[in-house]
């Protein structure tokens, strides 16, 4: 201002990620829909989901209001998982089906209610965690119903006495350790 009259404005904002696109895409293409919860301003949060692909924006929320987003978000598509990294995320953090930290910048509440922590606030990284977590879960579904094949034939060669005690331990066993072998496999 000078003689009151406006000569300068400066104008300040958020700089979008260079990899946040990329997230995102990748997330889509997994068949994950991305939702942007924030409490920045509605004009703003527009400008910044344009730039990385977001088509749902949900701007001005205090944290209450991001609880009953994820509430809804739970009711009208099922599992919700929320990032954040702020005490302001906490309260939906602990509100959806998995909360995830961005550890080098988060705070300490939101750390403190998540149930996992990407250490190093790589956003790449959510598609990682979501890939492992899909195989983890494919490969407990195999390795139960595996097992619970075995211990079912061994069940009924012990009626049918068709198993002698050794070769059923040793089948027993034996599918313990394949289990094993299978689950081994998320390392690669």
């Amino acid at each position: 201002m000078a003689d009151g009259e406006l000569v300068g404005l400066i104008a300040m904002r958020d700089t979008v990620r260079p990899q946040a696109a990329a997230a995102v895409k990748k997330l889509e293409v997994m068949g994950v829909k991305v939702v942007m919860l924030t409490g920045d301003r509605a004009r703003s949060a527009s400008v910044i989901a344009r730039e990385t692909g977001v088509s749902m924006v949900y701007a001005d929320l205090l944290p209450e209001d991001k609880v009953k987003q994820v509430q809804g978000l739970r009711k009208k598509y099922g599992p919700v998982l929320m990032v954040g990294d702020g005490v302001n995320d906490a309260p939906a953090l602990a509100a959806a089906t998995v909360g995830m930290g961005m550890g080098l910048s988060g705070s300490g509440t939101a750390l403190e209610v998540a149930d996992a922590v990407l250490m190093n606030d790589n956003i790449e990284e959510i598609a990682w965690v979501i890939g492992q977590a899909r195989r983890a879960q494919r490969t407990v579904k195999q390795n139960m119903f595996f097992a619970i094949t075995v211990i079912l034939a061994l069940i009924a060669g012990n009626f049918l006495q068709d198993v002698a005690l050794p070769l059923g331990v040793v089948g027993h066993e034996g599918s313990t350790i394949l289990v094993i072998l299978n689950g081994l496999r998320l390392l690669r």
